[in-house]
């Protein structure tokens, strides 16, 4: 796919999506268009499997356009629309199987704080900041900011959060934990693709993907949905010839040879 918002890098069957709309990596709603289709591409790319999403620049993602926000004040149905196709990203995220790692190297703040908390693993380096300052515009966060925010860290710290509008450092969104690593600048990227590799290296693919799917569904869901779905999972892969492979390499002491199916 040619990417006019972002760049493409391929290793290990590990993808970095680096968002590139200078000067702050702005979410326009044509650059919110484009991640949709990628994402999409991806999840069913064999070669992918799993995502790193970082910023090129200083900047992980600063948020939305708000420019485009001038000419749609007064339109309650295009005010329903920005909110939408922003939601429809986040959501497409964290709803895919593969692990989504955010990499986030600078400011993120905004629609592009909502992008990162989307993602299933969030590391941030030592220059990244994160907020919603949205109500200083007189809006809210609209990409599900308000509800992951709030599920992420408890709905006293995420009103904290949000009525203040103030920013948090790296060692404080580790703090509040919704980071899971603070690391120096320069090793961002390869602790990403060390976690990455963790999260798939010598695994089937068919059981990470369920599991994903087990975790973050579940966690939308009521204790008897999310055991029902578990139950149906754990199920399907006894169907599995790599379950088949797993058992038998681990009787045999040995590693497995997996064919992601």
């Amino acid at each position: 796919m040619n990417c006019k918002y972002a760049t493409l890098e391929k290793e290990h069957f590990i993808t970095t999506v680096t968002l590139n709309n200078p000067p702050v990596n702005t979410l326009s709603s044509s650059c919110i268009g484009e991640l949709r289709s990628l994402l999409q591409e991806l999840a069913t790319d064999d070669d992918t499997k799993t995502i790193i999403l970082t910023g090129e620049g200083r900047f992980f993602a600063a948020g939305a356009d708000i420019k485009e926000f001038v000419s749609k004040l007064g339109d309650h149905e295009q005010g329903l629309v920005l909110a939408e196709e922003g939601q429809a990203l986040c959501d497409e995220i964290e709803a895919l199987k593969k692990p989504v790692i955010a990499a986030i190297n600078g400011p993120a703040l905004g629609g592009g704080f909502e992008l990162a908390l989307s993602c299933h693993y969030r590391i941030v380096s030592d220059q990244a900041i994160v907020g919603l300052p949205e109500l200083k515009l007189g809006l809210i966060p609209a990409f599900g900011g308000t509800q992951r925010l709030r599920k992420i860290t408890g709905t006293a710290t995420a009103l904290d959060l949000i009525l203040t509008s103030r920013s948090l450092s790296a060692h404080e969104a580790v703090e509040f934990n919704i980071a899971q690593q603070a690391v120096k600048e320069e090793e961002l990227l390869k602790t990403a693709a060390a976690l990455a590799l963790s999260f798939v290296e010598g695994k089937s693919m068919t059981s990470v993907m369920r599991a994903v799917e087990c975790i973050i569904q579940g966690s939308n869901e009521s204790m008897e949905q999310g055991l029902e779905r578990e139950r149906k999972r754990f199920a399907e892969l006894f169907l599995t010839s790599d379950a088949k492979e797993g058992i038998h390499a681990f009787i045999e002491k040995r590693k497995p040879d997996f064919h992601h199916s």
